[in-house]
Formats: structure tokens, sequence, C-alpha cells
């Protein structure tokens, strides 16, 4: 695998007193200001997770380099008596609103004890900033107006985990992805299905969309297509030892047949993975088409991060690329607008070191797939 030059390596979150997982991303454009959150924990543990926490990144076009500001917690994102977990950010570019979604979970409650007793403790909330993340809401409760009835038909559910979506059409709909553990009596143990929650009227009206084939669990969205015809795209972890994939014509409400994607392999136990719509490079296009980019790929365990790209005119995903080598597990990418000599620019955020850091790393999509993948 050949590997990636990159802009700018730095960490950002660092074992000491507390430990961070989970990481999520975010790019404002207009703000050149880039979000990095996570969850602290007191251990690597799930059941040890606390809050949130924040650090912002200021991008300077001119040198290509992130300044990344001091730490912070998001003490908003909270509910008394619950850990906060799975930090999934929006932006919406309409209003200028960017929605910080998570879970609240009761104490250390795990999620096996959840799908054992197949009774559900998990809250939906979110908080939202109007400043780029300077100052937050109060938390609010989700549950209830958009989860409803279906809570308890569910042993436990997750929003993310990573970045979500804004659509790029005539709704401008915002895309939350998900997943719940589904009670169905004819199964001994309550199974997972990946799912989209659809946001309209810029947060005012929810809707949640059906759910892809059992056994799909960590899910995140993107927009492809070209101007003509444009949909959802969703690529979820599973234990089929390879990612699945599903579209959705209607803004990720109804969802086609489920696919499992072979290029996509995922190690024995799977685990998270970013993906990431873009539109194409190519100069001139009167209708430009949208690619994608896909973290990790490594079919033995969580190392040597690597990445894909996938082109619609071309039929399948490109032999990967390394972005860092050694222990890597979880990742967000971000688009960062143009870098040097006009390329695309990316962002990732990533799990290092065996959990003990949180590392940003910057580079260029020409940097990453040389000119074999790109028109000159």
């Amino acid at each position: 695998m050949a590997s990636c030059p990159i802009l700018q390596r730095e960490r950002v979150f660092q074992l000491e007193a507390h430990a961070y997982r989970i990481p999520a991303l975010l790019y404002l454009p207009q703000q050149k200001t880039l979000l990095a959150f996570a969850e602290e924990r007191t251990s690597k543990k799930d059941e040890h997770a606390k809050l949130i926490v924040l650090r912002r990144g200021s991008y300077n076009a001119s040198t290509h380099q992130v300044r990344w500001h001091a730490q912070e917690a998001v003490a908003q994102a909270q509910m008394e008596g619950h850990r906060s977990m799975n930090p999934s950010p929006l932006y919406d570019e309409k209003t200028g609103t960017v929605f910080l979604f998570f879970i609240a979970i009761p104490g250390q409650v795990s999620e096996h004890h959840q799908l054992h007793t197949r009774v559900n403790l998990t809250r939906l909330c979110h908080v939202t900033s109007t400043d780029h993340g300077r100052s937050w809401s109060p938390v609010r409760d989700l549950t209830d107006s958009v989860i409803g009835p279906a809570h308890k038909d569910w042993a436990t559910f997750a929003v993310g985990l990573g970045h979500c979506l804004q659509l790029h059409n005539l709704t401008q709909s915002l895309v939350v992805p998900a997943y719940a553990y589904c009670n169905r009596p004819s199964l001994q143990v309550p199974t997972p299905s990946a799912f989209c929650l659809v946001i309209h009227d810029h947060g005012n009206t929810w809707a949640r969309g059906k759910f892809m084939a059992r056994d799909t669990l960590e899910c995140q969205v993107a927009q492809v297509g070209d101007a003509k015809r444009r949909v959802v795209y969703l690529n979820a972890r599973s234990p089929l030892r390879a990612r699945v994939q599903v579209q959705s014509a209607n803004d990720g409400l109804d969802v086609g047949e489920t696919q499992p994607v072979q290029k996509l392999v995922e190690p024995p136990h799977s685990y998270q993975g970013s993906i990431l719509g873009f539109p194409s490079p190519r100069a001139g296009s009167e209708s430009p088409d949208r690619w994608l980019l896909y973290t990790p790929t490594d079919p033995r365990g969580r190392a040597n991060l690597g990445m894909y790209l996938n082109q619609p005119l071309v039929p399948a995903w490109s032999e990967p690329t390394l972005l860092a080598p050694g222990s890597c597990a979880y990742s967000d990418l971000q688009r960062m607008g143009a870098g040097p000599n006009g390329s695309p620019q990316f962002g990732c955020l990533y799990e290092s070191d065996d959990y003990k850091e949180i590392v940003f790393i910057m580079f260029t999509l020409k940097q990453a797939f040389p000119a074999e993948f790109l028109l000159q």
C-alpha cells in the first residue's frame, strides 16, 4: 500500500489524567474553522465515558496549517446522572447552526446490560451553537419526540459515529445516521440495524427512516450522484468481514437492498469507518458528480489507517493508500476546500497508539491518489 504524503500531523487529544475515544470532525468553511470532538473517559472502557470535549482549529489557507486552540468541555452536552457518548456533529450551512447530537446513558450502565435485559435506557440528545462552537444551548432530550414508542421496542440504540450530513438539494435536509438493537420476539438476542434520522425545516421537523438489513451497525452517510439525480449513500459496519452499503432516493427515509462491498474488507471483529462525499475535482464539468472517500482499510485489525477512493465513472473502489502506519482505530473525515495547487484538501481525525492519543492529519486528494486516479 502506497503511503500518502501529508501537509500536517498533530496530536489533538492525549492520554493523561483522562482517556479519549470516538473522534468526530466538523469543518466550517466560511469561518475556516475545524471542530474536533471526542469522549473524555476515566479509562478506555465504554462504561467509563464521562462527557464530550472539543478543540477548535483555525485553518490558515496561506500556510495550509491548522492552529489548534485549548481543549474545552462541552459542559451543556450532559444530562444529570448520565454519561455522554457518540458525539455526532452537523453544520447547517443555511442557518449557520452547529448541531451536536449524542446519546446519554445512566451512570455506568453498559450496552451489554441493556441487551441482556432488553430494557432501553439510552436517550437521544443534542445541543446547538449559533457562534461556531464557542457557546452552546442547554441540552435537549429528543427521545420522546423523535424516537417515540419505538424506544420501548429497542434494547438500546446510538447515533453516528462521526459527522452527519446536510443534503445539497431542494430539501436541504439534515441526515443523522444511527442504529438500534431491535427486540425481535423470534430471536434470542436483540439484533442491530442501521437507519437515518432525517430533519427538515432546519431542525423543526423530524422523521425516522426505515432500517437497513439486520446486523448493520455504526453508519455514516454521504450524498452521491450528479446534478440531475442525487441520492443518499449509507455505508455501515457489519460482521460479514466487509462493509455494507445501501442507497436512498428520498433523503434516507426509504432504503434499497443492502449490499456487501467486497473491496472494503473489515477485520474479524470489525470497527467504525468514515465515508465522505465531495464534488468531483474535474474542471469544467457542468453537472459535477460526487466522489467518495472511505477509511479504514486493514483487514487484519485496528492498524495502518488507509483510505479508498471511489469515482462514479470507475466501476470499483481504488487500491488503498496509507495515511498513518501502526496502531489506528476509529476515524472521521472532512473536506477542507482547496489545498496547494488547487487540489481538494481533507482532514482526518483518528485514534492512534492503542487509544493513547487522537491525531489530526491533513492531506490533498492529489497526494493521496496521484495522477492515475485523476484527470489532469
